[in-house]
């Protein structure tokens, strides 16, 4: 299906003839409903639990306004579009934007898209309740960008080993969340984000930090999420691991979690690995009871931060090594997340607003207002 842009609009305006007007704050929305945008892009992949997934958008499609950005084959596109007629708007990605990472492009087509000044990110496994939804909306008064934590509900295996890596990083900063919220005139003044990434959520939060915008990461505001099949979670392990490639610090720290174990055991001092483990226990039940976590993580998760640390172990020493030998995933050599400082470099060559600059290859910077960098 082709995108119409007669029916869908201009993709964005440009900031000289036509700038973002917010919707009149004196407007009042309808009863029951949020002024507030929901982004859900789906890449071209097999079709997910359709009768589920249809039931949560009539569901949301009663508090927000719903976009649905569907890079499916055809056949598939209609059989969504046959289920979703009526619930939310359905669109393809436009065409006129490249890039490698679907999943982007679809953000960048639904944000452009969206009615209203706050819009939520959210992929097919996330599931918003209100409560959640007005918190956000309540969020983007103050900052530019939300990064929600999520919980897996149910919690088979696969979520309960992910749950681990969860606890761990709300411990140590804040987790990485497959959900983001971003006000809309932000995101089209720096241009959106680049599409050429594997890793297309922290590119974004990079990029809105580089353009010197606000973020938050609540760690009380949680949001629950479909767990993975265990096929997918088996074939997604390295992939994560690439995720560290673009954090230093993290990837050090992967990387020398099996050393240190053969270490321990060349000098046969296993009662290392013990303490070890132990207090890997300890910082991921920190983790789970910030912020009232112990409501949403059930108290065996933490017991699954020393299991994901030594699998991450051995992912980082793959992920390198593949990286080194083809690339990365499927021979892709594409970068996991451009470096802040080049997005700021890049983000100062380029004029605000122009979408399509961005997201082209090798095309030309435009001199840009610098003002709102943060030097």
């Amino acid at each position: 299906m082709a995108f119409d842009r007669e029916e869908y609009g201009r993709r964005i305006p440009a900031a000289d003839d036509a700038p973002f007007v917010p919707p009149d704050p004196g407007a009042a929305p309808a009863p029951g409903r949020l002024p507030l945008a929901y982004v859900l892009p789906l890449p071209a992949a097999g079709d997910t639990d359709l009768a589920e997934l249809t039931g949560y958008l009539r569901e949301l499609s009663r508090s927000v306004d719903v976009i649905v950005v569907d890079g499916s084959p055809p056949e598939l596109f209609a059989r969504h579009a046959a289920a979703w007629r009526g619930l939310v708007r359905h669109v393809p990605p436009d065409p006129a934007l490249h890039g490698r990472n679907g999943t982007a492009l679809g953000v960048l087509t639904g944000v452009a898209l969206a009615r209203h000044e706050h819009v939520v990110i959210a992929g097919a496994d996330i599931r918003y309740d209100r409560g959640a939804l007005r918190a956000v909306h309540g969020l983007l008064d103050r900052v530019d960008l939300v990064r929600p934590q999520h919980h897996f509900d149910p919690l088979p295996w696969p979520a309960w080993w992910d749950t681990g890596r969860m606890l761990l990083h709300r411990a140590l900063g804040g987790d990485r969340p497959g959900s983001l919220a971003v006000r809309r005139s932000t995101f089209l003044a720096m241009g959106g984000y680049d599409p050429d990434v594997l890793f297309g959520s922290l590119e974004l939060v990079r990029t809105v930090r580089a353009y010197g915008a606000a973020t938050a990461a609540p760690a009380w505001l949680y949001v629950r999420r479909r767990p993975p099949t265990a096929a997918r979670f088996r074939r997604q392990r390295v992939r994560q691991a690439y995720d560290d490639l673009a954090r230093p610090g993290w990837l050090v720290a992967a990387l020398a979690v099996l050393p240190a174990a053969a270490a321990a055991l060349a000098a046969r001092r296993p009662g290392l690995l013990l303490r070890a483990g132990v207090a890997t226990v300890a910082v991921a039940e920190l983790g789970r009871r910030r912020a009232g976590g112990a409501r949403v993580f059930p108290a065996h998760t933490a017991l699954a931060a020393p299991v994901w640390l030594l699998e991450r172990g051995v992912c980082a020493w793959l992920a390198v090594g593949r990286r080194l030998r083809d690339g990365g995933p499927g021979a892709d050599a594409r970068p996991v997340a451009n470096p802040t400082r080049a997005l700021r470099r890049r983000l100062a060559g380029r004029r605000p607003d122009d979408l399509v600059l961005w997201v082209e290859t090798g095309a030309a910077p435009t001199p840009a207002r610098t003002d709102r960098l943060v030097r």
